[in-house]
């Protein structure tokens, strides 16, 4: 067990990081984040043979997430309360490129998340989101076109922002 103790310490704060920004920062992403590394506990013989355990702890993260705001669709017909997330949680993403990334479509903000933030290759990321590479491409392309016209549009110098945030 003490292989997961290493696996978890070194990579639960990207996983977390990953889900909130793929998640805008949703309630309940730190419970499907932990609920993802208590299932990897509890099956790591075979999380720890899986080709890419960090991808399988993502994307049981994110399902946990899908989940729990389908549950809350059926319990709860009114809006879900604003829920702040700590300041820490989106260190190292600058305040206006965070609220520009959140405004990306679904898609677009997961793609950016697991390559860029979880440094999940095009291959992973597409086996985490059941796409394929190609799409992978496709939606971090237009990821990143729209945030360098949007940051562009901030600062004249927007590309180099994008790339420091990030």
């Amino acid at each position: 067990m003490d292989d997961f103790g290493e696996f978890y310490a070194a990579r639960k704060d990207a996983v977390y990081r990953a889900v909130l920004v793929a998640t805008r920062g949703a309630p309940g992403a730190e419970d499907a984040v932990a609920e993802a590394f208590t299932r990897a506990f509890a099956h790591w013989a075979t999380v720890r043979a899986h080709p890419n355990p960090v991808a399988w702890v993502l994307r049981t993260a994110l399902n946990e997430q899908r989940s729990w705001w389908r549950r809350l669709r059926r319990e709860v017909l009114a809006e879900p309360p604003e829920v702040g997330v700590e300041p820490g949680a989106y260190a190292g993403l600058d305040a206006r490129l965070r609220a520009l990334v959140l405004a990306l479509p679904r898609r677009q903000r997961e793609v950016l998340a697991l390559r860029v933030l979880a440094d999940l290759s095009a291959e992973e990321t597409g086996g985490v989101l059941r796409i394929t590479a190609a799409t992978v491409h496709v939606h971090l392309h237009r990821a990143l076109a729209a945030l360098r016209t949007q940051v562009g549009a901030v600062t004249p110098d927007g590309l180099r922002l994008v790339e420091e945030a990030m």
